[in-house]
């Protein structure tokens, strides 16, 4: 039987290790002096606090290996695991959506085309996935933009996928017959998409208003809510991939979610980074 997080009373659940100890990575352990690896030891020591069994990690590090995401390398009895390149390269896609800056919008859309037909619909569909997770949105079937330049890791993802020959690739103006921002409303679900940052100002403001004020927080606890804002804060690089600002709403909920990360991050800069580098002695 497949081994799972276990949860604490009162405490959020590590739905998928394996994606929580890539937001680690991503954040933290990539950013370590030489190869940015990790023992085993110390990554189970780490995801202790949320509830995550050893067995657990054990089995999310060994399928992250697989799926190409981590590499393990022996030291004596010891297991360490680093980002591979393809992982490095995902957290460099990843990294600009998170942390910022931002940058404005060049007023240009980027296409991606297929002609993949039935008998590759296994690589057609680990393709859509990959351009999902880019923030690449479906204009039709076999028709993906983007607003933000992400042409080389869309380049990227179809040659990983095995369909780089099956893709072509533009940069563009929309000429109509719909607005930019018809445009952009027919692609994203905007109205969901301001939905989801309500509701991560609503989970957070509280928490920082918090630590502004008293400041209380132990060191486990602000890695705790680290990695918690942080891997909260990575899916909207999946749902809003830099949306340009002069075509959403007015009082755009994104601006405010973005200045709440980029504080409550600051905030638990010291003492997060205290407890991260006390777990990942040896």
């Amino acid at each position: 039987m497949a081994a799972e997080a276990k949860s604490t009373p009162g405490e959020r659940q590590v739905a998928r290790p394996n994606s929580f100890i890539f937001t680690l990575y991503g954040d933290m352990v990539a950013r370590l002096p030489g190869d940015g690896s990790l023992w085993i030891g110390a990554l189970i020591r780490l995801m202790a606090p949320f509830g995550v069994t050893p067995a657990a990690v054990r089995q999310a590090v060994s399928r992250m290996a697989r799926q190409g995401w981590l590499a393990a390398r022996r030291h004596g009895n010891r297991a360490y695991y680093r980002v591979t390149e393809r992982g490095r390269r995902r957290i460099e896609e990843l990294s600009p959506r998170i942390y910022g800056p931002v940058i404005e919008w060049d007023g240009r859309w980027r296409l991606l085309i297929y002609a993949i037909g039935e008998a590759h619909r296994k690589r057609r569909e680990r393709l859509r996935q990959e351009l999902a997770a880019l923030g690449w949105a479906q204009l039709s079937p076999s028709t993906w933009i983007s607003p933000s330049d992400t042409i080389a890791a869309a380049r990227e993802a179809a040659l990983a996928t095995g369909t780089l020959d099956a893709v072509n690739l533009f940069t563009s103006e929309y000429r109509g017959p719909l607005s930019d921002r018809a445009l952009l409303e027919r692609c994203w679900n905007v109205g969901e998409i301001a939905a989801a940052y309500r509701a991560f100002i609503a989970r957070y403001e509280p928490k920082l208003r918090r630590e502004r004020e008293r400041g209380d927080l132990s060191d486990e606890s602000a890695f705790v809510e680290r990695l918690w804002l942080v891997h909260d804060y990575r899916k909207f690089a999946y749902l809003d991939p830099g949306l340009p600002s002069e075509l959403l709403p007015a009082h755009w909920p994104g601006t405010s979610a973005a200045a709440l990360f980029r504080e409550f991050y600051a905030a638990l800069g010291v003492k997060s980074q205290r407890y991260f580098h006390l777990c990942a002695q040896e």
